[in-house]
């Protein structure tokens, strides 16, 4: 699969761009590159002037994926994530937290965890009264987990991935912390959602995490998501049309591939069908009693939970340096990043004010120029 999906001339992409000077808006839509730059400064402007058109904008010609330096498709909004929301990755962060991060213990808890729910917990509807049942079942049987609880509970575990522009583009470098000993990618679908609330389109994120932080506490969860490079999304948001809706989401297979320089090959498919909550109920479920004025991306989840030996029996997966991770599916297109430790990354030093700074010395900035 090339970078773009194979029907991409048919749709309507936003992200962004740099040809240069800095970070610029981009539209493609049926093919052709626009620079959205001199129209919204911003992809959040742009989200929220709600004219994915290309109109005012400065038509490029034929859109190359390959020939475009493209950033990280958002830049305003903030970065939330949804977890634990498939039937696996629950029983994997049950796991994470009965071993206490220690891989080597893994594989026996495993063994009898998914023995004891796996079944159950992958036909309960979360909420409901039959998963009120289980939960009750479970606590008796001293089963129960925190993870369980946003698993089948009523509330989904939401929280904040990564700080306003720090996400990583495609074929940018991806950061594990170098004290981590069990880490893996999370290949998942994020949707873009306006300061409306409303989802205006979707794209490919990596939400990397360090299983060993977030086994040995789950208040460590900040430091087992969000670390320098931790992040990645793109290659662009696919706006909601005629030719992609909510419902392609809902069906969408994502594929995972992790070559690595030892030669080591691990493929996985998350499929989307099989999440425990529907997308928009997780866009509800984060906008809550909260705002977000300049729009939010929000990671939905994956599937995948890596236990495939590595180097040695039991040991399961976990990153190297070098590992290159590709994450696909068919509507969205090919997102793909290699990993190097979040020391070793590029430091993140364009934030916010960097970045006005940038769109002022361009001429970028007008009065209402950064919201419709």
């Amino acid at each position: 699969m090339s970078l773009m999906p194979a029907d991409w001339t048919a749709g309507t992409f936003l992200g962004r761009a740099d040809f240069g000077e800095g970070p610029s808006p981009i539209l493609v839509v049926r093919g052709e590159l626009i620079d959205m730059s001199a129209v919204a400064p911003t992809v959040s402007a742009l989200v929220e002037a709600g004219d994915f058109s290309g109109q005012g904008g400065k038509n490029l010609g034929a859109f190359d994926a390959e020939a475009v330096n493209l950033l990280s498709p958002v830049d305003l909004q903030c970065v939330k994530a949804c977890g634990v929301t498939f039937a696996t990755s629950a029983i994997e962060r049950v796991i994470e937290e009965r071993a206490r991060g220690d891989w080597s213990a893994a594989a026996a808890i495993r063994e009898r965890l998914e023995a004891r729910i796996g079944g159950q917990i992958r036909s309960v509807v979360p909420g409901s009264e039959s998963a009120a049942q289980l939960k009750a079942a479970l606590i008796e049987d001293g089963l129960w987990s925190q993870y369980l609880e946003v698993a089948i509970g009523p509330d989904a575990e939401v929280f904040t991935k990564s700080p306003v522009l720090s996400t990583m583009g495609v074929g940018a470098e991806i950061g594990v912390r170098s004290d981590s000993s069990w880490n893996n990618p999370e290949p998942e679908i994020a949707l873009l959602v306006g300061s409306d609330g409303q989802a205006v389109g979707a794209t490919l994120g990596n939400d990397v995490n360090l299983r060993d932080f977030e086994g040995r506490s789950a208040l460590l969860l900040g430091k087992a998501k969000d670390n320098n490079a931790s992040c990645s999304l793109g290659p662009l948001v696919r706006i909601f049309d005629e030719s992609f809706t909510i419902d392609d989401v809902r069906v969408a297979e994502v594929r995972l591939s992790i070559t690595g320089e030892d030669q080591f090959v691990l493929r996985g498919t998350s499929n989307m069908a099989e999440i425990s909550r529907d997308p928009l109920d997780l866009v509800r479920q984060t906008l809550s009693e909260h705002q977000y004025p300049d729009g939010f991306v929000l990671f939905l989840g994956t599937l995948f939970a890596p236990v495939q030996d590595r180097d040695e029996e039991g040991r399961g997966f976990t990153h190297k340096v070098g590992d290159v991770v590709t994450i696909e599916s068919d509507k969205l297109g090919q997102l793909q990043n290699r990993v190097v430790t979040s020391r070793d990354a590029a430091p993140w030093k364009s934030g916010i004010a960097a970045l006005y700074a940038n769109l002022l010395a361009r001429g970028l900035l007008t009065a209402g120029s950064l919201k419709a």
